[in-house]
């Protein structure tokens, strides 16, 4: 059929339709179990949806780290593997990626992004010292305590609203920075954390107005910023779509724009890098990769495999390249959407403006007939898988942990349940059992009970808590 013929029939229906740019090579086939066995499964892992069994879930939006689906080019870089203990050659593939399309001069690759923030964490924090950054992230969090830093909020306010359609929630709040800063003074902030597409806002961008202007007030004060760049992609594609003289920019041209107005960089590779494992450390500051390079030692394996086989390198090289494609990160981005426009018509309450990377449910206004401290996003999982075999994860008090002084739940404003899109993987027709799966828990939402915490671990509840039926 011709272009022209497409362009009549588009013009006809009042649309053009986009579709993915890549084609499915090979397939992984799924099976849904019944009601009664997802029911028994529930209990069994406790109603806590990373205690199932991957064989008993149909559609998977647990997370879209390292469930991404890697392309021909990816596992044919797999094959080249050169699985030297020191000096791979693969090392220096990813090395030189990094540096094309971050910017950064010094790399360092990890196992996983953990281990990146592990390190950066031991390296620049002094015990008793503040991390402010723009909300947190679970596992960020801890390392930056575990190591004696403090952790402080200073995302802007309209962060905290589900509702609020500003267009770079994610954004560093400079007055709440600048006065934690004068209070404390400059040389008790370890350093900035930045995180693009902010995962506990519901994958809200930065600006990059913005970040121009933390780089400017850090310089001021003599403050380092680094910058979670794991999702920093899908920001990229907020700043070239929302902000003014970005429009005519590329994804590869933003990004590296970015990442250039900070200190450094830590990598969960196995979300916008496209592979199943890896994660990488980068930094401008000679001394400081010094230090990086020899503490990587100790806990991942030698600076030139950080804890990876060489074809895990290769992969993740290749994977940079791909990422930074302009049509691939719209179809990323438009599948989400595509999800989120169907619940929004049905007037479930999600978080607004859509993110990169999923949908999140405001359980706590889909069960505001329960407290907050009867888990309800971890409901909403529950009650989702239950319906339909889909896997999503929490995002609210579980996650937030408890405050150490008190003993108490941290009560975070937002309390999500979070259906994460893994790239490349599903199909339009996967996002509409999606959404009425979600619509038939929704219309069920008044007959829902809560859930009571049973077994905590110290560390991370949310990965291994279990729960109980009210």
């Amino acid at each position: 059929m011709s272009e022209n013929i497409l362009q009549t029939m588009g013009q006809q229906l009042g649309r053009r339709s986009w579709a993915e740019p890549w084609k499915i090579k090979m397939v992984e086939p799924l099976r849904m179990i019944s009601r009664e066995e997802r029911e028994k499964a529930l209990i069994e892992a406790g109603y806590n949806t990373f205690l199932l069994k991957s064989e008993d879930v149909y559609i998977d939006l647990l997370t879209d780290s390292g469930t991404s689906a890697m392309s021909d080019r990816q596992w044919a870089g797999m094959m080249m593997g050169d699985e030297a203990y020191a000096g791979s050659r693969n090392f220096y593939n990813l090395e030189s990626a990094i540096q094309t399309y971050y910017g950064y001069k010094y790399i360092i690759p990890t196992h996983q992004g953990r281990g990146a923030e592990h390190l950066i964490s031991q390296v620049a924090i002094k015990s008793g010292q503040y991390v402010p950054g723009n909300m947190y992230f679970t596992t960020t969090r801890l390392h930056q305590e575990l190591a004696g830093g403090i952790f402080v909020d200073v995302i802007i306010d309209e962060a905290h609203d589900s509702q609020n359609s500003h267009p770079f929630k994610g954004n560093v709040d400079l007055d709440k920075l600048e006065a934690l800063i004068k209070r404390e003074g400059a040389e008790k902030i370890a350093y900035v954390s930045l995180a693009g597409t902010v995962n506990m806002a519901g994958g809200q961008p930065v600006s990059m107005a913005n970040v121009k202007a933390l780089r400017e007030l850090c310089d001021h004060y003599g403050i380092k910023v680094y910058l979670d760049v794991t999702r920093m992609v899908e920001n990229a594609f907020f700043i070239q779509e929302r902000e003014e003289g970005y429009a005519d920019k590329t994804i590869a041209e933003i990004l590296i724009e970015f990442c250039s107005y900070t200190h450094g960089a830590w990598m969960s590779a196995k979300k916008d890098s496209l592979v199943n494992i890896g994660g990488w450390l980068a930094v401008n500051d000679e001394p400081l990769f010094e230090e990086l390079r020899n503490l990587v030692v100790v806990f991942e394996g030698l600076h030139t495999y950080g804890g990876l086989a060489g074809r895990d390198l290769e992969a993740m090289a290749i994977g940079i390249t791909e990422s930074v494609q302009d049509d691939h990160v719209r179809s990323r981005v438009e599948q989400v959407r595509y999800l989120g426009k169907l619940l929004t018509e049905w007037d479930i309450p999600i978080v607004q403006p859509v993110g990169g990377h999923a949908i999140f449910l405001d359980a706590r206004r889909i069960y505001s007939h329960f407290p907050q401290n009867q888990f309800p996003a971890q409901t909403a999982a529950a009650e989702l898988y239950l319906d339909s075999g889909i896997r999503s994860m929490e995002r609210g008090i579980a996650s937030a942990g408890r405050d150490p002084k008190t003993g108490d739940h941290y009560y975070p404003k937002l309390e999500l349940t979070r259906l994460t899109i893994p790239r490349r993987v599903y199909t339009q027709a996967h996002m509409d059992v999606v959404a009425e799966s979600v619509r038939a828990v929704y219309d069920d939402r008044e007959k829902t009970l809560g859930l009571n915490m049973v077994y905590e671990p110290k560390y991370l509840r949310f990965f291994q808590a279990r729960f109980e039926r009210l």
